[in-house]
Order: C-alpha cells, then sequence, then structure tokens
C-alpha cells in the first residue's frame, strides 16, 4: 500500500448528548448535531472508542489511534512519542494521544464534580489518566457563572457536611466570567461550568469524572444521576482554594499571548490579519478557531478553517503558513511542553 505524505488533520466531530446541553453547538458553532440537543463536541480525542476520524485527504476515514500506530513519532514528535510508548505504561494508557480538545454548550449547570490527578487515575479499573483542564470563555450570558474551586479555608469535614445537608453551592467560590476568560482546573479541583457559556475546553484524555451534587435534578431516565462522594473527597484537593481567570501574558518575539501552561499543556491566543507560521520546534499542536477564518498550508480540506473549526498539525510538517481571511483569525494554539 502507497503511503501518503501527513497533512494537517482535520476530524470529525463526536456529539454527547448530556442532560444539561442545549443547540448552540449547531446554531452558533455550526455543528451539524441533527435534531436533538448536544453538550459537547469532542474534536480531536484517542480514548477507548471515542476515536477522532479524519475527514479528508488521503487519509480520510483513519482514526487518531490507527495514526500514532503508524505514525506516531512523525505525528508526536520523537519526545512525546517516546513518553506514550515508555515501558511500565498500562496498555490502555500506551500510545494513546494525551489531551481531548472539545467545545461545549451549558444550557444548564453542569454537575458540581472534580477530577482524579495521575496517580489516582492509574488506580482505576481499567487505568485513565488523570483530568487537568483549562476552559477558553467563547461566549457568556450576563448572569452566566463559574464555580471553582472551594472557597478559602473549607475543610473536608465542612465538605462533607454540606454534602450532607444538600448546601454544596455555599462551599463554592463562583464568579461572572467575560468573553476571553481561561480558566484552568487542575486535577484535584471541585468545579462547574454554569448555564449559558460557550467554552473550549483542553483536557487530558480522560473521561472520568467524580460527580458530587447535580442541583437536585433528573437524568434522562427520570431518576437522579449518580453521586461518587466518597470518590470525589478522596480525589478533592482541599490545600487549593478559589479559582480565578488567568492572568495572561505576551511571548517576547511572538504574536501569542500565554493563556495557560502546565505538565500537561499550554495554550497560547493570538489574533492575526497577516500572514504568519506556526510550529517548527518538533511538537505536534492543534489550533481551534475562536473568530474569523484562516487557511492552512497543505490542507487538503478546500475550506478554511472557520469558528469553533480545529486542526491537528503533525510534528513532522515543521513550519505551517497560515493565511488569515480577510476579517483576520483569532485562534487558539494548543501543545505539550518540551522536557528540554
Amino acid at each position: 500500500m502507497r503511503i501518503s505524505k501527513l497533512y494537517p488533520l482535520r476530524f470529525e466531530p463526536i456529539f454527547q448528548r448530556y442532560v444539561w446541553g442545549g443547540r448552540r453547538l449547531g446554531e452558533v458553532f455550526n455543528k451539524a448535531i441533527g435534531g436533538a440537543a448536544a453538550a459537547e463536541s469532542w474534536e480531536v480525542v484517542d480514548h477507548g472508542d471515542a476515536q477522532s476520524v479524519v475527514r479528508e485527504g488521503d487519509f480520510s476515514g483513519w482514526t487518531l489511534s490507527q495514526l500514532i500506530a503508524k505514525f506516531g513519532n512523525e505525528i508526536l514528535g520523537s519526545e512525546l512519542f517516546a513518553a506514550i510508548t515508555a515501558e511500565g505504561l498500562p496498555d490502555t494508557l500506551r500510545a494513546r494521544f494525551p489531551l481531548l480538545l472539545k467545545f461545549l454548550d451549558a444550557n444548564r449547570n453542569l454537575s458540581v464534580q472534580v477530577h482524579p490527578d495521575d496517580q489516582m487515575g492509574a488506580s482505576l479499573v481499567p487505568p485513565d489518566l488523570g483530568k487537568t483542564e483549562a476552559w477558553y470563555v467563547m461566549h457568556a450570558e450576563p448572569e452566566a457563572k463559574i464555580f471553582a474551586g472551594l472557597k478559602a479555608g473549607v475543610s473536608r469535614n465542612e465538605f462533607r457536611s454540606a454534602i450532607e445537608s444538600g448546601d454544596v453551592e455555599s462551599m463554592l467560590h463562583q464568579f461572572t466570567p467575560a468573553k476571553g476568560d481561561c480558566v484552568f482546573i487542575p486535577a484535584g479541583t471541585i468545579h462547574a461550568i454554569g448555564a449559558g457559556l460557550l467554552i473550549a475546553e483542553i483536557q487530558q484524555a480522560s473521561n472520568t469524572t467524580f460527580r458530587v451534587y447535580d442541583w437536585g435534578r433528573v437524568g434522562v431516565d427520570g431518576a437522579p444521576r449518580p453521586l461518587h462522594i466518597e470518590r470525589s473527597i478522596e480525589a478533592t484537593d482541599f490545600s487549593r482554594g478559589p479559582v480565578v481567570p488567568q492572568l495572561p501574558f505576551s511571548i517576547a518575539g511572538t504574536p501569542w499571548v500565554r493563556l495557560v501552561t502546565c505538565e500537561k499543556f499550554e495554550m497560547n491566543r493570538a489574533f492575526m490579519t497577516e500572514p504568519f507560521e506556526v510550529g517548527g520546534d518538533g511538537r505536534c499542536r492543534i489550533l481551534a478557531v475562536t473568530k474569523g477564518s484562516l487557511q492552512l498550508s497543505g490542507d487538503p480540506c478546500a475550506q478554511p478553517l472557520r469558528l469553533a473549526d480545529t486542526a491537528l498539525l503533525p510534528a513532522c510538517l515543521g513550519s505551517i503558513a497560515v493565511e488569515p481571511g480577510v476579517e483576520g483569525v483569532e485562534l487558539l494554539e494548543i501543545s505539550i511542553p518540551s522536557s528540554r
């Protein structure tokens, strides 16, 4: 079989139909969600049966898992590929793309929840990654809230008492976000996205969530959704207090603004009106358009990337030329830090 050269990869979205979803992934982001409400659009994912599938070009129909199995070093770069194929990793975590990019439509409050760190994730059956994540606010209704972290000084015992009395909300730090805010949620942080928000989220490729409170509602089957009280308390880092939006800073010599950096991922933002280049440092990266449009060099898709479109740029491509549309482009760039 002839093996073609890699190129910027666009994937079919995978829609999740949770009870809190709405219609705005279709109405605002032009996603083909069909007749039912959709809560999330998973854009880049390699997690068990949830597999991004290439839309265009010679690799159309390939899953991200298949691509990594065949071209892992070329797509991820040598450092990341070595890390995810290291000896001793559980089979469920080996050779797996470590990030998940999604868009969320919070038509109603999400549950109050917490995610495990890597150590706790590895102890699960089957083993999973931890789940550190970051949110970029793409739209916020005037009264929308983000619940991020516990109020200062809340102890394990106080939190357990609040759960038992149904007064969890009084323990939560909350604020009214603005469009363009970035909120960093390390694993172990109690949190909830409030109704009225459209969010771009980057996270570790885990789907492990411990739900501690669900606002007294029922699921699609008419029964209350399960809670995971003991696991939630076990996973929570009670030394971490209120979470506030990140303070962006300019990256010297570049048009990029750094929104968040941690050992799991980096996220930058830029607004461009002139041609520019991305990549070239031996790492793969994900691009997500948050305003305007762009055309990528080598992209087999005839249409430019527009609002809420995404692409994975394989590391082997080097620097990629980007041509903004006439209105310019605002975009997020997500990569995995190098240890060097």
